[in-house]
């Protein structure tokens, strides 16, 4: 019987789950504030961890400020991900942010926009007809 998921997908889901609960628990800079692990992709070899992020920014913070932030913590994210999880090789943490957020919210707005001219010429049409 063929594995339901691989072992990378494995290991890229307790990834995700354990640098979520370090991320939560044990930064604390005030760039960061909420960061949200969307997902994560770990290369084959499982040297290299893609951990994909989003911000929810208050006041002068920036996704900008808070990438950086985590990516200047990366070593300390990763020493304590090899405590969390038994691997032979820890993964090397590296945080992208995730744009999948606002691409959604952009292509769920220009989908309202073009409903809401399309009710609108039907509108005029049917008007003229009148």
């Amino acid at each position: 019987m063929a594995k339901e998921f691989s072992r990378t997908q494995r290991v890229s889901q307790q990834v995700q789950k354990e640098v979520a609960l370090i991320l939560q628990r044990e930064i604390k800079d005030p760039r960061i504030g909420m960061v949200t692990v969307s997902g994560v992709d770990v290369s084959r070899d499982l040297a290299y961890a893609k951990v994909h992020v989003t911000f929810l920014t208050t006041g002068d913070q920036t996704p900008e400020a808070g990438l950086e932030a985590l990516n200047e913590q990366a070593w300390y994210v990763r020493t304590l991900l090899g405590k969390a999880i038994r691997l032979r090789i820890t993964p090397e943490v590296i945080f992208v942010f995730d744009q999948s957020l606002t691409e959604g919210m952009r292509i769920s707005n220009l989908v309202t926009s073009a409903v809401k001219s399309d009710e609108a010429r039907r509108a005029d049409v049917d008007g003229e007809e009148e």
